[in-house]
């Protein structure tokens, strides 16, 4: 890989449109010069960018929006800067792309491009859930609804390559989500998981419940898609429920009005620990190539958390440690 790394910038898909992209893509390329960034959209409406000589503009006349089927994504849309912007993955024009895109179109997209990983059945999406002793990766959160044993398998693998990679962990713990710690408890799918688990060269401490997701004494959980995904938007209305009980507390009174003022800085401090911007950028792994997705209301500050994720994951290699971790963990443990 060249010493300068190249994302690709799906402009056009977030719902703030390409001059949040522009903003983030410059303020970004100031922060890291090893970076360089393919703005992917329709140029009759971006900036000029000549003076930015690590930005360039690749044009792309067509938008994947929300409300599109994945058949109209996939094979009407070729030109979109969705498919543009994974399409210079493919062609080894840039090392990393992020889209603020619809998910489904997304991974639809990116898996008819890419191509999965060999070992790989379904590429999963993965991202960091905060906890109490700063974060843990959960995978999948909603590429698979309905799995098999040998796919959550296969998530653990990957999830522990993308822990050892982001988060500089040499033996990542990963977790099994159930509803239980004890080996009788849970869906069939999930103890015949655990067993495969349980025979792999994997650091896995068993079975975790679901607030043991914020203990802090697991790295990964593994869970399939439907759980996952529950499980990520049940955290994020938690977060909101707490930000708005102390606003509630705090102006209730006159004194809780003086006490808010005097508790401001540790409450800042707070919003910031469980900001949603902070972990903006989930990982779709699998694939023959980094994809990140952000969220689509994602602003300057949170496009830029999602851009720093494809930089770390293309400078460190992600894709040859996930291919060593499937050959070392995945076929010698199942053989």
């Amino acid at each position: 890989m060249s010493e300068t790394l190249t994302i690709a910038l799906a402009a056009m898909s977030g719902d703030l449109g390409a001059k949040t992209a522009v903003e983030a893509a410059v303020s970004f390329t100031k922060k890291y010069p090893d970076v360089r960034i393919i703005l992917v959209g329709d140029d009759s409406v971006m900036p000029e960018m000549s003076g930015h000589d690590r930005i360039v503009v690749q044009h792309a006349s067509e938008i994947v929006t929300m409300d599109d089927a994945l058949s109209q994504a996939l094979r009407n849309k070729k030109d979109s800067s969705m498919r543009v912007a994974i399409n210079q993955v493919h062609e080894g024009k840039a090392d990393a792309c992020v889209s603020c895109g619809n998910t489904g179109a997304l991974m639809a997209i990116a898996r008819f491009v890419l191509k999965t990983l060999p070992g790989i059945d379904r590429p999963a999406i993965i991202t960091a859930i905060p906890n109490i002793n700063g974060h843990v990766q959960m995978l999948d959160l909603g590429a698979n609804v309905d799995c098999s044993a040998d796919n959550l398998y296969q998530f653990a693998i990957m999830g522990a390559a993308l822990a050892a990679v982001v988060d500089n962990i040499d033996t990542p713990r990963v977790g099994l989500l159930n509803i239980g710690s004890e080996d009788i408890k849970g869906n069939e799918l999930v103890k015949e998981a655990g067993k495969l688990l349980e025979a792999s060269d994997l650091n896995y401490i068993g079975f975790v419940e679901g607030n043991e997701i914020y203990m802090g004494d697991v790295d990964v959980v593994v869970a399939d898609g439907f759980v996952g995904n529950v499980a990520l938007k049940t955290s994020e209305g938690v977060a909101k429920l707490i930000k708005s009980y102390l606003k509630q507390e705090f102006t209730r009174s006159p004194l809780s009005k003086v006490m808010g003022l005097v508790a401001s800085p540790v409450l800042k401090k707070l919003a910031t620990r469980i900001d949603p911007d902070r972990y903006n950028g989930a990982s779709l792994l699998g694939l023959k190539g980094i994809v990140i997705k952000s969220h689509g209301n994602a602003g300057v500050v949170a496009l830029e958390n999602a851009l720093a994720i494809a930089r770390l994951e293309a400078k460190e290699n992600l894709i040859s440690l996930i291919n060593t971790y499937i050959e070392t963990k995945l076929i010698q443990s199942s053989a």
